[in-house]
């Protein structure tokens, strides 16, 4: 598909009448009338959700990741009740590991999702692996692993973490729906289904699927275009 196709998405919005079980997006505030369909068809910055967990009472909302939001936030429009959606640690106050100095025999123990680690996995990884590419989701799914190994009480180090990156991005297999990562499955399906597709046409593609209040999912999007 072209650019100039995806593009004309856009143009023809105006001018349609919205498809049916599909409505010109109006941008809603989150409130406590919402339900949650309506909640998961929005689209909602984290600053949003910060503000609006925090107006609910879910602790600790400032230190939670966008999913971890989304999740505790669906759970209180589905049942009344607030409830945190992580078992991790949410505080640290201890020295950094990336400045202890990050080393593939390093323990894991306070680890910092910055450059300088991201670009430490990528370089250790391509000395096992010198034409290792990677997958779309792969950074998602790692960032899981570790946290589920540290909460469960599985000690491990830098070198467990650069191994199961190689392990991730030479599966052949699909990987399976994240269950919160909308933005991640709607890439990866996209590229899958749209012969010969970018990735930047894909990100286009979930730019316009954000302004539709309509599940954010490559079905909800084709439908639209068709």
């Amino acid at each position: 598909m072209s650019e100039k196709n995806i593009k004309s998405i856009d143009q023809d919005i105006d001018e349609k009448t919205p498809k049916e079980n599909f409505s010109h997006y109006k941008k809603m505030r989150l409130s406590l009338s919402m339900t949650e369909t309506q909640f998961e068809n929005g689209y909602w910055y984290a600053a949003e959700l910060k503000a609006f967990a925090k107006e609910i009472g879910i602790p600790s909302a400032s230190k939670l990741r966008k999913d971890e939001l989304e999740q505790s936030i669906k759970y209180f429009f589905r049942t009344g009740k607030v409830e945190l959606s992580t078992q991790r640690s949410l505080t640290n106050t201890a020295v950094k590991d990336v400045d202890l100095g990050l080393s593939l025999e390093l323990p894991i123990r306070h680890y910092t999702s910055n450059k300088e680690t991201k670009s430490f996995i990528v370089a250790e990884a391509k000395k096992q692996v010198p034409n290792l590419k990677e997958k779309s989701g792969v950074r998602y799914r790692l960032n899981r692993w570790r946290e589920e190994q540290l909460t469960q009480g599985i000690p491990i180090t830098y070198g467990d973490l650069v191994n199961r990156y190689i392990e991730l991005n030479q599966t052949k297999e699909k990987f399976s729906q994240i269950p919160t990562g909308r933005y991640i499955n709607f890439i990866s399906d996209f590229l899958a289904q749209e012969a010969n597709a970018t990735r930047s046409q894909a990100i286009e593609a979930w730019e316009q699927l954000k302004e539709l209040d309509a599940p954010k999912t490559y079905e909800s999007w084709k439908a639209y275009k068709e």
